[in-house]
């Protein structure tokens, strides 16, 4: 089965708790039974990590490669100045879709740049808890249309 991997950055194992009104009232673990509904939809197994770590989530990116089909990432607070990131999803192989819950372009100005977007295939911002659905979708448009 091919498989995604799932990386959300700070801050993020809070849903729920965080300022409800930016990100929702549903749970990481809802966030994850989402994604992983709509993975298994498409024939993925899907894998989640999170940390509030930033080398954590960039060993993460290194595991992947030849692994995982694809990542789905939404860095946090991270998107904007995690150069590491950027650096280790340059090495990626396979898909990567930039994902944020809510849209950064909507909020405070430092929160405009993102470093992740330049080396992703596409990114999917603004639709709550939605956004697994069409990160995926995306993901396995993108995979059908450079098959090996």
């Amino acid at each position: 089965m091919k498989s995604i991997l799932l990386l959300m950055g700070p801050n993020l194992n809070m849903l729920g708790e965080r300022e409800p009104d930016i990100y929702g009232s549903d749970t990481i673990n809802e966030h994850v039974e989402t994604a992983t509904k709509f993975a298994e939809e498409f024939g993925f197994d899907l894998i989640h990590f999170q940390s509030n770590i930033e080398g954590e989530l960039v060993d993460e990116i290194q595991k992947a490669r030849g692994k995982h089909s694809g990542i789905i990432i939404n860095p946090g607070a991270l998107t904007h100045y995690g150069w590491s990131i950027h650096d280790a999803l340059v090495t990626f192989d396979g898909v990567i879709i930039e994902m944020h819950l809510s849209n950064p372009n909507q909020r405070e100005s430092w929160r405009h740049t993102s470093v992740v977007a330049p080396v992703a295939h596409g990114s999917i911002i603004g639709f709550g808890i939605h956004g697994y659905e069409l990160s995926v979708r995306a993901l396995h448009k993108i995979i059908g249309n450079n098959a090996k």
